[in-house]
């Protein structure tokens, strides 16, 4: 959508040079004949009033360039009539499209597969998102991800695969001369994929890295919320991926969803580049043909449960901007109301002329970004989606817009200049969507996959062009009712310039993402047992003794971390505080970077990035890190609130270690406790990670002894059984002094 802003502005920019150039060159240049243009112009030099007469020349050039170009009549856009590719239907059921085309020695090909993410499984969801991922990366069953890797990319060419919403894709994309080996790899990835379970976890990481990020972009929470506004929380439409959800895709869901779907009789197959389309054909068909068919596809039945009209909160407290959406239903590419919507849709709010963007960022200063319009999908209903983003301290007065704003599409009719504007905009962009071949393939191929007239972008230009301002003052009265609306503001409510209520009763959305669930952690025993008591006792005695640990109030703590997948090596300070304040200080490439969790004030600072909000993951697994503090675990060894479990042992090493359950009420992790020396041989927990949830191991080991206290000074970390860091320990301080200005957080600049 931004790209095409930017084309229509680019054109009109060009015409108007254009024809600025063409009226210099003809007041500047020297002409030996009286030509009729000469005559006009002379003619119109006669005219001017005698005031008009004194200008200076070059303003009066400037006139007349003025004045040429209001009398440049633009011709009408000629009729659309894109070249269509060549359609074959294979006898197994396969659809096949063939699009020559011969400007540069390439070819392009994908396969649309009907069965998307609105399949499946509600306790699965991301299912499509892991197996279009490592369909391709996770090789086929005779070559490895990697190798196909190396292959490919020695002849410059790319076979590739993903998910969608309706439909899985794959593509290739090679020379013509490398067509033929390509295009096996192409075949084999299609139809004999084998999902190898590294690449699956990679897959399944990259979607838990998302969701723990999830809710850091105040336009990602509105855009997500606005959508589950739309169409209901759970319709597959608008729900999300969670780390439980993810947890339960297993490999053979992968090999189930490929038996299912994948047959010819599900494909579309189009391709575009420098072929013969009768050798391209007998190639296909050799490949293809004699490929069994499969199950019919069934498509999936949506469910919708928007919500209702009303204001509808998030709360974000570590922005200084709101972003608002107004959601209401839409309607689908083939309802008669297409055109006329798509037209009222540039004049309301799609572009720099637009009502929108005109009145509430030109004029009133209200707006980063604003726009709006009804969103026509090919298979379900779209919504109306009116958006702002403004800053916090006038986001009441922006909603208040948006409202002043769709009433106008009431009470003010659309003028003729509106309408030829916002037709001309849509026209004159148009061919930028569809300026090659393989667009217009690929556009065609949608068509066949959802049922639509062949025709279909033909019609486009027609349906436009057919549009009125009554048709536009209809839609629009039909469509943008303000009373339908669910209002969704995202922001700082101490911030806002009125509170939310203003407009009406407000429910709160918890955007809070969800714990991995039951099948990642265990649930506490209801009380400690003897052996775990015992077992206790040995690890506080070897750390130096109940009333050493128990009279530290605080450590500081020197240590250098290099971290194994950057690369990089940082020196670090930590000051922990019982029972729930740290400080840490990063010397990183960058500058001094500074994390503080207390309880009154948690934040992270850096230079030129300035002072921010410390998300509440990472506070949440910092707090978690001083708790398992062997030394404030000592301090609660009595306490009823944690439980302390023997659970057998297991084989570190060289050592068949004790294992310790702990868990304090809110977290659970395992110690594995060497039964002669006492020494915590190793850590292993869940944590939180930039990539979502993970399972943390930690070896210990270099044990020494400082004012009496035995620690390990050194430690090698594994997340998710991937290394992570090493951490060695330079210097120790057992209860230094505390200056509470180290947990200030400083002045903004």
């Amino acid at each position: 959508m931004i790209g095409r802003k930017i084309q229509r502005t680019l054109l009109g920019m060009a015409f108007v040079i254009a024809a600025l150039a063409s009226g210099v060159a003809q007041t500047a240049s020297p002409a030996k004949k009286t030509t009729a243009a000469a005559k006009q112009k002379s003619s119109v030099q006669e005219k001017v009033a005698p005031a008009e007469k004194q200008k200076a020349p070059g303003t009066q050039q400037q006139d007349l360039a003025a004045a040429d170009i209001k009398a440049i009549k633009e011709p009408p856009l000629p009729a659309f009539h894109p070249q269509l590719p060549k359609r074959i239907e294979l006898s197994n059921g396969m659809v096949i499209f063939l699009q020559e085309d011969h400007e540069l020695p390439l070819i392009n090909a994908v396969a649309y597969i009907r069965g998307g993410s609105i399949g499946e499984p509600a306790d699965k969801v991301g299912l499509v998102s892991v197996y279009g991922s490592s369909w391709r990366t996770g090789g086929t069953k005779d070559k490895t991800g990697d190798q196909l890797d190396d292959a490919l990319e020695a002849r410059a060419a790319r076979v590739e695969t993903g998910g969608g919403l309706n439909l899985t894709t794959a593509r290739l994309s090679c020379l013509k001369g490398d067509f033929d080996f390509v295009f096996n790899v192409f075949n084999d990835v299609l139809r004999n994929p084998e999902f190898r379970q590294d690449k699956i976890e990679l897959a399944k990481n990259n979607l838990r890295t998302g969701i723990a990020r999830r809710n850091d972009d105040l336009n990602q929470i509105a855009a997500r919320e606005a959508t589950k506004l739309g169409y209901g929380a759970d319709s597959p439409y608008a729900r999300e991926a969670e780390y439980a959800t993810v947890a339960a895709i297993t490999r053979q869901d992968l090999l189930d969803w490929h038996a299912r779907y994948v047959h010819p009789n599900n494909i579309i197959f189009g391709i575009t580049g420098d072929f013969d389309s009768a050798v391209m054909e007998k190639k296909l068909r050799a490949a293809f043909e004699s490929w069994p068919k499969g199950a019919p596809y069934q498509q999936t039945k949506a469910a919708i449960d928007p919500a209702k009209p009303g204001i509808y909160f998030v709360a974000k407290n570590d922005v200084n901007q709101s972003e608002v959406r107004m959601v209401a239903p839409g309607i689908r590419r083939d309802d008669p109301d297409f055109f006329a919507v798509e037209v009222m849709n540039e004049i309301f709010g799609g572009g720099f002329s637009s009502r929108l963007f005109s009145n509430l960022r030109t004029k009133e200063g209200l707006a980063y970004a604003v726009g709006g319009g009804i969103t026509a999908p090919y298979d379900h209903p779209g919504l109306a989606l009116v958006q702002i983003g403004t800053k916090s301290g006038t986001t009441a007065a922006a909603v208040q817009g948006l409202y002043r704003e769709i009433d106008s599409m009431h009470t003010q009719p659309v003028t003729q200049v509106e309408l030829q504007r916002g037709k001309d905009a849509i026209l004159n962009s148009f061919i930028f969507d569809f300026d090659s071949k393989e667009k217009v393939m690929q556009e065609r191929m949608t068509y066949e996959f959802y049922g639509y007239p062949a025709d279909f972008l033909e019609r486009f230009q027609k349906g436009v062009e057919k549009v009125t301002d009554a048709d536009v003052d209809r839609v629009a009265k039909k469509y943008l009712i303000k009373d339908k609306f669910a209002v969704l503001v995202v922001g700082k409510s101490a911030d806002f310039d009125k509170q939310l209520d203003t407009f009406g009763k407000v429910t709160t959305i918890d955007i809070t993402i969800p714990e991995p669930g039951a099948a990642t952690s265990t649930s506490a025993p209801a009380a400690s047992n003897p052996q775990g008591k015992a077992l206790l006792a040995k690890v506080i005695e070897a750390a130096g003794g109940e009333a050493k640990l128990k009279a530290i109030k605080s450590l500081r703590r020197k240590a250098t971390l290099q971290l194994k997948a950057q690369g990089v090596t940082v020196e670090t300070e930590s000051l922990l505080v019982a029972p729930d304040t740290i400080r840490t200080a990063l010397n990183t490439p960058g500058g001094e970077m500074v994390m503080v969790t207390s309880p009154k004030d948690s934040f992270m600072s850096m230079g030129a990035m300035g002072v921010r909000p410390m998300p509440d993951s990472q506070k949440k697994e910092t707090l978690n890190s001083l708790q398992r503090e062997i030394w404030l675990v000592a301090q609660h060894a009595e306490d009823p609130q944690y439980t302390f479990t023997a659970s057998g042992t297991e084989k570190i090493g060289n050592v068949e270690a004790a294992i310790l359950d702990i868990h304090d009420g809110s977290q659970q992790w395992r110690w594995y406790v060497d039964p002669q020396t006492g020494h915590i041989l190793r850590a292993q927990f869940e944590a939180h990670s930039a990539q979502g949830p993970a399972t943390d191991v930690v070896d210990l080991s270099d044990w020494k002894t400082v004012d009496g206290v035995t620690v390990p000074f050194h430690q090698e970390v594994t997340s998710n059984g991937t290394p992570a860091m090493s951490i060695t320990v330079t210097d120790l301080q057992v209860n230094p002094p505390v200056d509470p200005k180290l947990f200030e957080k400083p002045a903004e600049k």
